[in-house]
């Protein structure tokens, strides 16, 4: 992969990327591979469960950004109805996907698996599942997979080239579900075109 974008701040002042963790590896490998002169700020991928902390901490890290004149893009999708109006009260703009998985993937592969009845798996989620689903939807082991039946068929869990062997803790997220597993190999291709074009976009509106 090639950087198609130079430096677009000063190089003692990089630009900040503010986003989700969910890919933080991934996103990482992709800054360090590329040069882009990005520094970068995860915040906790159960966030999106949570709109009223995911906003305080999103607003949070935006306005200490601004206050250091640091200009900002933000790698989130749509999680959260307010997205928007974030975006514009602090002039900055995001990542264009309606998820993450969807900026991993492309909408025509996202949405093929989701038809066919597909939860999206990924290291980090795996790696916190059981206190993270349980947070959300109670301990009791029947109503959490009646949930999951209600609209799910098997469990898809996404393997990028920056992931660990997560797959003992992808086969118990499956069982604590009581769905089948199943694993797809993704590439960075998409993903690197999702910040490529943010990238860009923020430089046009820079000048």
């Amino acid at each position: 992969m090639k950087a198609k974008m130079p430096p677009i701040v000063e190089e003692n002042k990089p630009m900040v990327l503010i986003g989700c963790g969910i890919l933080s590896k991934e996103v990482t490998y992709l800054i360090n591979q590329n040069g882009w002169n990005l520094q970068t700020q995860f915040l906790h991928s159960a966030l999106h469960n949570y709109f009223d902390k995911l906003a305080a901490e999103l607003n949070s890290a935006l306005t200490a950004d601004e206050n250091s004149n640091r200009e900002t893009i933000v790698f989130y999708g749509a999680c959260h109805p307010k997205m928007d109006s974030f975006l514009e009260q602090h002039q900055t703009l995001r990542t264009q996907g309606q998820n993450c998985i969807v900026m991993l993937l492309g909408y025509e592969l996202f949405m093929q698996e989701l038809s066919k009845g597909a939860y999206f798996l990924v290291e980090d989620w795996a790696n916190t599942w059981e206190p993270m689903i349980t947070e959300v939807f109670g301990k009791n082991p029947s109503v959490v997979r009646e949930i999951f039946h209600s609209s799910h068929k098997y469990i898809l869990a996404l393997r990028t080239p920056c992931s660990e062997d997560f797959s003992a803790a992808a086969v118990l997220a499956a069982q604590f579900v009581d769905l089948p597993l199943v694993w797809m190999d993704v590439d960075l291709e998409h993903l690197q075109r999702v910040l490529e074009d943010a990238i860009a976009q923020k430089h046009h509106a820079a000048n």
